[in-house]
């Protein structure tokens, strides 16, 4: 769903946004929420360094997002950042296919496994050790 920025005056598409309770939507046409608690993007290689920063830059000015998320799509790999009352923001990270990220702001588990379930990763042959090849 279409999400506006207002401070910014824009509008992104993020992977996936969770909200509670009412949605408050800019306008009668249903399609552009104002007040996410929640937004996750899936990573990949063309928008990685977006995500990560500018953007992550403008969903840090909407007032209610409680919690951002980066999905790797290469790699076990998971970073939620939580916004604390000082508007500062945590960062819980895992590469554990057997952990969990507890997401405060929907209250909802998130099983590390059940996000890579159906994911088949490129296996990359290990490295030459002491810079010699085999």
């Amino acid at each position: 769903m279409r999400t506006k920025i207002k401070l910014k005056d824009s509008y992104t598409y993020p992977d996936i946004v969770g909200v509670c309770g009412e949605l408050k939507l800019e306008d009668d046409h249903f399609d552009t929420l104002l007040n996410p608690l929640l937004i996750i993007e899936v990573l990949s290689p063309s928008t990685e360094a977006y995500d990560r920063g500018e953007k992550f830059q403008h969903y840090r000015k909407i007032d209610t997002l409680q919690e951002y998320m980066m999905i790797s799509q290469n790699r076990v790999f998971v970073e939620r950042y939580l916004r604390q009352t000082d508007d500062s923001w945590v960062l819980t990270e895992t590469h554990d296919l057997n952990s969990s990220i507890r997401l405060i702001s929907i209250n909802c588990t998130l099983v590390i496994a059940d996000v890579y379930k159906r994911v088949t990763f490129d296996e990359q042959p290990p490295a030459p050790q002491n810079g010699t090849s085999e």
